[in-house]
């Protein structure tokens, strides 16, 4: 008879090929391996990418038309329905179609109904659009996605802003045309803001923040290990801002392109909690290749006071009054906002309420 000591000790070692593997995934994860990004959507943006990249037309500019039509590409990401289509189908109202376009990613794996009846929605959808997710690279796949497709289908949209389903506007139409195209006062870090004899300004800039203080930047530096990056991108060279900017033409070109950054952004993380790759590649990669063609700061306002589980403040339909509508507004970096998140569908009808008399009065 074997002892109970003996049983017991028997038992133990019997158990631990269990318990390692129940536990050491959490105590000894596996390095990030290959991107969890399928392979047939890399090979059909890659193709896209290619297109878009060889397109002739890098500024509508260069054309040599003396009353050049340029444009502003509106890119939405969605998940979901549309709720504030009405607003915007009314921020566009009256406007030529020479000015602007307007182009959304909505996720194909969800249900997401298309507005018509004349919208400016209603044939906006792209229709190489893939599966999202929050905080993963398929957000960039998908933002990139936006903006090969923009990009190749207009030689005039020379800004392209990236907008989400839940941003509204801040301002008329001609209040964001004008402040890009020609306002001379607009950008208040702008070191050439004067316009040439066309009323057109030479020096363009992306408005996109530059982060380079933030906190938790090392742990989101480290998220995927701790020289997953290197060499290709430094630790100094790191920055986050807004997944949320609007772009100048030369530098969606250089987006299109990459891609070193892209291999590295791409790559799992060890730590969900700490890993929005959508909040750093598109800073970290103009940061590394022009700095000085970026403002440092985003166009879009957003409330981070009260955030939950990395969400920011969500604004509910008792709070839109116009005193919110002036406060959203309020920027030290340029002469005011455009945009605003973020809302919950209920506040389509006080918004629009509003609309006319305080948000497209400027």
């Amino acid at each position: 008879m074997f002892s109970n000591q003996f049983v017991l000790f028997f038992s133990f070692l019997l158990c631990l090929p269990f318990v390692f593997f129940f536990v050491a995934p959490h105590v000894f994860p596996s390095p990030p391996g290959e991107s969890l990004i399928p392979i047939s959507d890399e090979i059909d943006d890659r193709s896209l990418f290619i297109a878009a990249a060889g397109s002739t037309s890098l500024s509508h500019l260069s054309s040599g038309n003396p009353n050049p039509k340029l444009k502003i590409a509106f890119l939405f990401l969605t998940n979901s329905d549309l709720h504030f289509a009405p607003i915007w189908d009314r921020f566009f109202s009256g406007h030529s179609k020479s000015l602007y376009n307007v182009y959304v990613h909505a996720d194909p794996f969800v249900n997401v109904t298309r507005p018509g009846n004349g919208s400016v929605f209603e044939n906006a959808f792209i229709a190489n659009a893939k599966r999202t997710a929050r905080a993963s690279p398929t957000l960039i796949s998908a933002t990139r996605r936006l903006l090969a497709t923009a990009f190749l289908d207009d030689p005039a949209n020379t800004y392209f802003a990236v907008l989400s389903q839940y941003c509204i506007p801040l301002h008329s139409f001609n209040y964001v045309y004008s402040s890009l195209f020609e306002s001379s006062t607009f950008d208040k870090s702008d070191p050439d803001p004067t316009p040439n004899p066309r009323g057109i300004r030479i020096l363009y800039r992306s408005f996109m923040e530059l982060i380079s203080d933030e906190p938790r930047l090392w742990k989101r530096y480290t998220a995927r290990g701790r020289y997953a990056m290197m060499p290709e991108v430094p630790f100094e060279k790191f920055r986050v801002g807004s997944q949320f900017f609007v772009m100048t033409r030369r530098h969606a070109l250089l987006t299109i392109k990459d891609r070193i950054l892209w291999r590295k952004f791409k790559l799992p993380c060890y730590r969900p909690d700490e890993c929005y790759p959508e909040e750093h590649y598109f800073p970290t990669l103009l940061n590394m290749k022009d700095p000085d063609g970026c403002t440092g700061y985003t166009l879009t306002r957003v409330n981070w006071t009260g955030t939950v589980k990395g969400h920011p403040y969500t604004y509910k339909p008792k709070e839109v009054v116009p005193e919110l509508i002036q406060r959203l507004r309020q920027s030290n970096h340029s002469s005011s906002y455009f945009f605003a998140r973020k809302f919950t569908p209920a506040c389509l009808k006080p918004l629009l309420a509003i609309a006319d008399s305080v948000i497209f009065r400027d």
